[in-house]
């Protein structure tokens, strides 16, 4: 009987927060109009997101918002890598356990002390992890659907494809994206992830990036740097002192680690603008070969164009080679 109320009680907090992610998807601002600073933030050449603020900002504020926008992505990133590990294979596996066949975890005596209280929600499917480092013990069909869903809905929510539909990207959305991300692992996992999970460890900021190809992507709030126009943004100084004191003012800053110099310039013509350009290209190139096709005049050089070829067969001059034989 307890079961059957658990059971209720997930099914109608299922729905619950299923319905919360349903409201909030649709709580995003759209630029239908210019009210505010728009900033086009780039990590080198690749657009990240667009954020709007004040001139009267300072650049101290900015680069904090930014920069904690910037690394908040990257975290529903990672988080979403690893939820489908999580869907397919289970919970991770202790760290002195992973990477061991079956036989050197009997012979070595360990055992999985979560393995029993870290259970999905419904029926578990065995599905063996090739790579070792999870303990097989799959959600069912349905629960691997909830993950899947939300992993979809998060990365919408943050994706670089906001960039060209002029969605502003702002930290509350990036909770947003976390809260769904959390919500469902909950759904799945009612009794939680063990500790050393890393999505469990993301959700409570105590990821160890150390070695990864992920740590290079993060910048520290306190080495972020804001370069807009070759210039770096002071922290000390307001935005207003670069850009002036017009509202409706749209640029590209980029940010970067501190030490690493000045970014590259921004092309004269955008990635897009040059697409457009070599596609015109290519159709002029098609349209001049048509051209020269409909104007050859090779021939002109055959023996039915020849005017005389007649007099000269009447003539017996047709076949007449010159030099020694």
């Amino acid at each position: 009987m307890l079961c059957s109320r658990s059971y209720v009680t997930l099914e109608y907090s299922r729905s619950a927060v299923l319905g919360v992610m349903a409201t909030n998807a649709n709580t995003v601002h759209k630029f239908s109009r210019w009210e505010m600073v728009q900033l086009h933030v780039k990590r080198g050449d690749e657009s990240q997101f667009f954020f709007s603020t004040t001139v009267d900002v300072s650049v101290e504020t900015l680069t904090q918002q930014v920069s904690a926008i910037y690394n908040g992505r990257l975290k529903v990133d990672r988080i979403c890598s690893e939820i489908p590990e999580l869907a397919d294979h289970g919970v991770s596996l202790p760290p002195n356990m992973q990477g061991l066949t079956d036989d050197q975890i009997m012979e070595l005596k360990l055992k999985d002390e979560w393995e029993d209280c870290c259970i999905p929600s419904g029926l578990a499917e065995f599905k063996k992890d090739e790579l070792g480092c999870r303990s097989g013990h799959a959600p069912n069909q349905k629960m691997k659907e909830v993950l899947r869903k939300t992993v979809e809905e998060a990365k919408a929510l943050i994706s670089k494809k906001q960039v060209e539909a002029n969605v502003c990207v702002t930290m509350d959305l990036v909770k947003e994206a976390l809260d769904q991300l959390r919500g469902a692992v909950m759904i799945v996992y009612p009794m939680g992830l063990p500790p050393h999970d890393p999505i469990r460890m993301e959700f409570e900021n105590q990821e160890d990036l150390t070695g990864t190809q992920a740590s290079l992507l993060v910048i520290p709030e306190e080495e972020a740097q804001l370069w807009w126009a070759s210039k770096e943004l002071q922290r000390g100084k307001k935005l207003q002192n670069y850009v002036g004191k017009n509202e409706k003012t749209k640029i590209i800053v980029k940010i970067q680690r501190r030490g690493q110099g000045a970014p590259a310039r921004e092309p004269l013509v955008s990635e897009e603008e040059q697409k457009k350009m070599m596609l015109n290209y290519y159709k002029k190139q098609e349209e001049l070969k048509k051209l020269e096709e409909a104007d050859d005049d090779s021939y002109l050089q055959s023996d039915w164009s020849d005017r005389q070829a007649l007099k000269r067969q009447f003539q017996g001059l047709t076949n007449i080679k010159w030099g020694p034989r």
